[in-house]
């Protein structure tokens, strides 16, 4: 990873915050054995409201502060826009959705950073904090997923219960015959639309149960307390003793160890030949995502950006869950006392589809993985 104090050129831009001084510092990510530009310039501007860091000799106040002070008012910035969109005479859902978005957006990358890098910081706060954030971004996160959960599983229905039904969806064992692949696909309709009615009912209920319980969160004393704590971030950072005068380099060495988890984690994933598919395995995957976002904000500390060439991997990995979890969706559905055997049949073949998309999502992973050595790691 690049040091972060190397000279850049100044130039202003429209998006840094009062108080900042804009510039673009260069950025290019470490990878094993080798390192990369992050764009044709060898610069890369900063997504978080606090803008470009200062070039220069840096200090890791003057390099992580800004950043958490950013995404602090960030989070400020989103909170008071849902509760403008939120309101009873408003009628923006959409944009209450946009905001919670943001919200939760703001609230991981500054609880990634404390966790990162806690030693800088004051550890006792930051643990604190990070827990808090976790509490909220999950809550808040959880009427998003079950919409999105919903509308995946629906859509899949209706292609697998079409009139061309892939053989490729697994559906269909090799050797069967066209008359046998007929009349699969006529039990699959007459169950599809029972199912789709069943899923609906049960994500409908928890996606309303989620809206309810984040409400609440959003008016209880626990979150006002979190409120005041990220509004005071947005101004004052506690900082570690003797932080403040620490070179910004002193960010690299915790910044390399969360990228180091990561190629771990990636090296660990079990290869595309084990066999069957073992549902034992998805934790693995899990933990990798988390510790790719964890990568992802750190990169954005200390180099001033996302790393782009894991971008692709990112989104795979962002597919390989929703997969995972509209597969428990549909298994849970099956397990729902007397229902018809033809839905449990067509929710048994959207199970069976959702766990292909898992291992699409996976396939797609390894081959947008820009580190190919990692993955052949025994």
């Amino acid at each position: 990873m690049r040091r972060p104090d190397q000279q850049t050129t100044t130039r202003p831009t429209p998006d840094a915050a009062p108080g900042t001084t804009p510039d673009t510092p260069p950025a290019e990510a470490m990878g094993p054995g080798k390192r990369r530009t992050a764009d044709a310039g060898g610069a890369a501007r900063s997504p978080g409201p606090a803008g470009p860091r200062p070039a220069g000799d840096l200090t890791t106040e003057a390099v992580l502060a800004p950043y958490l002070r950013g995404q602090a008012a960030e989070f400020l910035r989103s909170l008071r826009l849902h509760h403008e969109h939120s309101a009873p005479a408003d009628s923006g859902g959409h944009d209450a959705a946009a905001a919670t978005r943001a919200l939760r957006r703001s609230a991981r990358r500054i609880s990634g950073s404390l966790h990162t890098f806690r030693a800088a910081l004051d550890p006792l706060w930051a643990d604190q904090l990070r827990a808090e954030l976790a509490w909220l971004s999950g809550i808040l996160a959880r009427e998003h997923a079950y919409a999105n959960r919903l509308t995946r599983l629906v859509e899949a229905l209706h292609q697998l219960s079409g009139p061309a039904l892939p053989a490729a969806r697994g559906v269909r064992a090799a050797g069967e015959s066209a008359t046998s692949d007929a009349q699969g696909r006529a039990a699959l309709g007459v169950g599809a639309a029972r199912a789709g009615a069943l899923l609906e009912r049960r994500l409908t209920l928890a996606r309303t149960r989620s809206h309810s319980a984040a409400l609440q969160a959003l008016g209880s004393s626990r979150f006002h307390a979190v409120a005041d704590a990220v509004a005071l971030l947005a101004s004052d950072v506690p900082l570690a003793p003797g932080t403040a005068g620490r070179t910004a380099e002193a960010l690299l060495e915790p910044a390399e160890r969360a990228e180091q988890r990561l190629l771990t984690a990636v090296a660990a994933l079990p290869p595309d030949d084990t066999g069957p598919y073992n549902e034992a395995q998805d934790a693995a995957w899990h933990q990798a995502r988390l510790l790719l976002r964890l990568h992802r904000y750190a990169h954005e500390v200390v180099l001033g950006a996302a790393d782009p060439a894991l971008t692709g991997a990112g989104h795979a990995l962002d597919l390989h869950r929703d997969a995972v979890e509209a597969a428990g969706a549909a298994a849970a559905a099956a397990r729902t006392p007397r229902i018809a055997p033809a839905t449990a049949y067509a929710l048994g073949v959207l199970h069976a589809d959702q766990r292909h998309e898992v291992e699409a999502a996976r396939t797609v992973f390894r081959e947008t993985w820009p580190y190919a050595a990692a993955l052949s790691t025994p």
